[in-house]
């Protein structure tokens, strides 16, 4: 049996690559190393990826595997599943990996102006009833525009068809410049090696969907700073599920 939530949290309050700081803590007390990442925690001035939604944490490690000279930061509110991620970054001595423990809807208060170069979003709720909790809704992408650098790099992998084509929809819309997309990652031909290799990477959650037979979706294009963002006004059909063996619970076809 594995361990339980408290002993899990109890473990990272001593993990010295764990930054805990829901928002209760964060509306009374500033992140004081906000700006300061580089050379408070990483020691150097190689380039700052975030993994956002990072769940287990599994992606944020192998990047850091594949990347030794990039720092990864995995960051969700669900600590219990966050410490096998970071269980596994200090077994295996990886320097270049932290995680931090917070809600998204407050993540430009950790990381300041062109702190970070590339977002990565795999596998995030769709949330299809609200707009403004997904990850690649406008609301989101102006919170990223605060400290990605200019025309920084966002990524998408996702299992659901409804939250890539709003993605698709919401990139259309604001003429964001897609540097690669695909609906069958792994039935998708011509891809480079490069990035074959960093899409390779499969977290747990993937390979159940992969077992189930759905398509892994995934997009990546730049964020520019220039231009005022705004949403799409489109009915998408909706996923017929909500998460692994879960139905949905909407009785709806399409939503905005």
């Amino acid at each position: 049996m594995g361990k339980g939530k408290l002993a899990k949290f109890a473990d990272m309050e001593t993990y010295e690559n764990v930054f805990q700081y829901p928002f209760s803590v964060i509306s009374d007390v500033p992140f004081e190393m906000k700006g300061h990442w580089h050379e408070q925690y990483f020691k150097n001035n190689n380039p700052i990826v975030l993994e956002l939604g990072c769940g287990k944490g599994e992606y944020t490690v192998e990047l850091a595997k594949l990347y030794p000279d990039m720092n990864f930061i995995g960051v969700d509110i669900k600590g219990a599943r966050m410490w096998t991620g970071a269980t596994l970054a200090l077994k295996e001595g990886l320097k270049n990996v932290a995680f931090l423990r917070t809600s998204i809807e407050i993540i430009d208060r950790f990381f300041a102006e062109d702190e970070v170069q590339e977002i990565w979003l795999t596998f995030s709720d769709p949330q299809m009833k609200n707009p403004r909790k997904r990850l690649t809704s406008t609301y989101f992408m102006e919170r990223y525009r605060h400290f990605l650098i200019n025309n920084g790099i966002v990524h998408l992998k996702t299992d659901s068809n409804f939250l890539f084509t709003y993605t698709t929809y919401m990139v259309e819309k604001n003429e964001l410049p897609v540097l690669f997309r695909t609906e069958d990652l792994y039935h998708t031909e011509g891809i480079d090696e490069e990035t074959r290799k960093i899409l390779s990477i499969q977290t747990y959650y993937e390979s159940m969907w992969i077992a189930r037979g759905l398509n892994i979706k995934y997009m990546k294009f730049n964020l520019p700073r220039e231009k005022e963002l705004q949403e799409p006004d489109v009915e998408i059909e909706l996923d017929d599920y909500r998460s692994y063996h879960r139905t949905k619970r909407s009785s709806l076809d399409k939503a905005k």
